[in-house]
């Protein structure tokens, strides 16, 4: 299966995120702590990157890392934009900017403030690659805040 998944990816084709919207829309809740367990590990490569000087991939995993916890949320609290991915089949980026929106007003500003900083990071970490490692870290430090903030808030009966 995993021999599987990497072909695929070599291919272009994001197996794992395939794998985890086919079942979003019967078991949410299921979904969401997986989708953490991935924004976990793409700390973790992040970290990896962050040791090695690499600002451009540690940029980009941090960015996917804060695109788990964002839907991860939003199929936990069933935002208006997770109904939308159920209807469009794939998360588009402006669909996970307005989660960020709509999770911010009813659990806090480190959801829109780990948002931003991914996004930031997304764009002139990763593909500009006009960030030093030590904006990286800034960055990054937001998202971290972000994922651990999740974890508590997907534990929460809200």
């Amino acid at each position: 299966m995993e021999e599987s998944i990497k072909r695929l990816a070599r291919g272009g084709i994001d197996a794992e995120g395939l794998s985890l919207n086919a079942p979003s829309a019967g078991d949410p809740e299921e979904s969401s702590r997986e989708r953490l367990k991935i924004a976990e590990r793409y700390i973790e490569e992040c970290t990896e990157y962050i040791e090695k000087g690499d600002a451009v991939q540690a940029s980009e995993k941090a960015y996917k890392a804060a695109e788990e916890v964002i839907k991860a949320l939003a199929e936990k609290y069933r935002t208006p934009e997770y109904g939308r991915f159920l209807k469009e089949g794939r998360w588009y980026t402006y669909l996970l900017s307005m989660a960020s929106k709509t999770l911010a007003k009813n659990l806090g500003d480190w959801i829109q403030d780990g948002w931003n900083a991914a996004y930031d990071l997304h764009v002139w970490g990763f593909h500009e690659g006009k960030l030093t490692i030590e904006y990286v870290k800034v960055g990054v430090e937001k998202i971290k805040k972000m994922l651990n903030e999740a974890k508590i808030a997907l534990q929460q009966n809200r």
